[in-house]
């Protein structure tokens, strides 16, 4: 169990594919404001340009099962038919050290982690400016027409769980998105919060 006057929060980011949330987590990341961006784990195969244990811790899915069978995870989910999820015990370990931990995760894992600590997150969801701009977004990273189909498809569902968040900002502009969420995360830090596991 942790102290009443830990400074240590979790902050739960979600947002539909293409909004934006990866590239504004990355630019959150702080030393000097002990903010850290949380490392989860996936099934699913490393991308041309990710880094094992810096963007993704990557399994097999015998090795997430086990994971699972052993209560290891904080929250979890499957998504894309691969899963994803956020182990306890890094968490545990980074707050205990006073951190601000970003989860860049989606509506199922930021249900799950509002769920068991509930006083000690706060969850943030980013929207995109428009569904068109979104496509547009999704177009300039994806060529093929049905896995863009399914995303945008697969976005329409999880933003109606914006009302279910603490916050929600638009990414109509990406400097200006990131300042405002800065703001939340200079709120948040003024009230503690008791944490326990």
């Amino acid at each position: 169990m942790l102290k009443k006057n830990n400074r240590g929060r979790l902050i739960v980011i979600s947002s539909p594919s293409g909004a934006g949330k990866t590239t504004i987590t990355k630019k959150l990341v702080s030393k000097k404001k002990n903010i850290e961006l949380s490392v989860s784990i996936t099934t699913r195969k490393p991308r041309p340009n990710e880094v094992a244990n810096k963007d993704y811790t990557f399994v097999n899915k015998e090795t997430f099962q086990k994971l699972i069978k052993k209560k290891s995870f904080l929250e979890y989910a499957k998504v894309f038919g691969n899963y994803y999820g956020t182990l306890k015990k890094n968490i545990h370990k980074k707050i205990k050290q006073n951190k601000k931990i970003i989860l860049d995760i989606d509506w199922q894992g930021a249900r799950q982690i509002k769920k068991h600590l509930p006083k000690s997150t706060t969850t943030i969801f980013i929207l995109p400016p428009s569904l068109k701009e979104l496509k547009k977004r999704l177009t300039k990273r994806e060529s093929s027409k049905d896995f863009i189909k399914l995303r945008m498809s697969k976005a329409k569902k999880e933003i109606t769980h914006w009302k279910e968040y603490d916050y929600v900002v638009v990414n109509d502009n990406l400097n200006k998105c990131v300042n405002e969420i800065k703001k939340i995360l200079h709120s948040i830090d003024k009230q503690p919060k008791y944490l326990g596991f």
